[in-house]
């Protein structure tokens, strides 16, 4: 991967139609982006991955995109596995992702505190990976 500078995009919160999230908003902070749907069988299997990495690093911001998904499938999905999320942006056009390069879900990425993208992982995280690739850029 050769180090972009995270996109541009501006994004409602799933839960609250008055917050906004854009890339300026992040781009001085560590923040690892993840694209999720209530559909996607692997974002089940990384969810708790997730809350883990949310658990021990409080100070990581974890963006959620919903990606291409029903606003009231994706509620339901963190009500019931939890929300790991600083902010869950909707996506439900899948314009974002393709800004990202996304094309399969789940996806991850990991920016640094200059605004640029420092790793990305497609399809389902694993501790293995979470270990070797994120927490030592944290």
């Amino acid at each position: 991967l050769s180090i972009e500078k995270i996109p541009k995009f501006s994004t409602e919160s799933l839960t609250n139609k008055n917050l906004t999230l854009t890339n300026y908003d992040i781009e001085d902070k560590t923040t690892l982006i993840n694209f999720f749907a209530s559909w996607c069988l692997p974002c089940i299997d990384e969810h708790f991955l997730l809350m883990d990495l949310k658990n021990n690093f409080s100070e990581l911001m974890i963006i959620g995109f919903n990606h291409k998904d029903k606003k009231e499938d994706a509620v339901k999905f963190l009500l019931t596995n939890g929300n790991p999320y600083s902010f869950v942006g909707v996506d439900d056009d899948g314009k974002i992702g393709s800004e990202f390069g996304v094309f399969g879900l789940p996806e991850t990425f990991l920016t640094n505190n200059q605004g640029k993208i420092i790793y990305k992982h497609t399809g389902p995280l694993s501790i293995e990976i979470i270990q070797k690739e994120i927490i030592p850029n944290l």
